[in-house]
């Protein structure tokens, strides 16, 4: 079962920030500084954040973070798929394709025209996910530093 949460879905944020932190390998990233209650309850009701899980026996097994970027020279919008992950003991089960079938409905129903995500080199099972479902673009990504003190 997918469900997209909302703003009382607050214990089933933090079952998907689990699985994203245990999947990732990044478990502190995940869970040392979580966000309050107030904090995910106004991020679940705000319209640009989409997180949708994916239960099995009323557990997260399966999480996708995404954010809708309305764009200016149309209107139109993008969905970037943000964080994807499923538990390792739930994946081969289609759960990561049904997150993304379920944003993919979420997007047409909000009138975007296009989703996109990245994958590292070398995360084989994201990039054949990904490729089964879509068109790959090679393309360049930069991190670039905010300074905050910057006028």
């Amino acid at each position: 079962m997918v469900k997209r949460l909302g703003p009382s879905d607050v214990d089933l944020m933090h079952g998907m920030l689990t699985v994203l932190g245990e999947a990732f390998e990044e478990v502190e990233t995940y869970g040392r500084a979580r966000p309050s209650a107030a904090y995910f309850g106004r991020l679940l009701s705000g319209d640009s954040f989409i997180a949708l899980v994916a239960m099995d026996d009323g557990k997260v097994v399966g999480g996708l973070a995404a954010y809708e970027l309305r764009k200016f020279e149309q209107e139109r919008s993008e969905l970037y798929i943000y964080d994807l992950a499923v538990a390792s003991a739930h994946r081969r089960r289609g759960i990561a394709t049904g997150l993304i079938r379920e944003l993919q409905r979420l997007g047409a129903e909000r009138g975007a025209y296009v989703m996109f995500v990245q994958a590292d080199h070398g995360d084989d099972p994201a990039i054949a996910l990904y490729t089964s479902l879509g068109t790959r673009e090679d393309v360049l990504h930069f991190d670039i530093p905010v300074d905050r003190q910057a006028r």
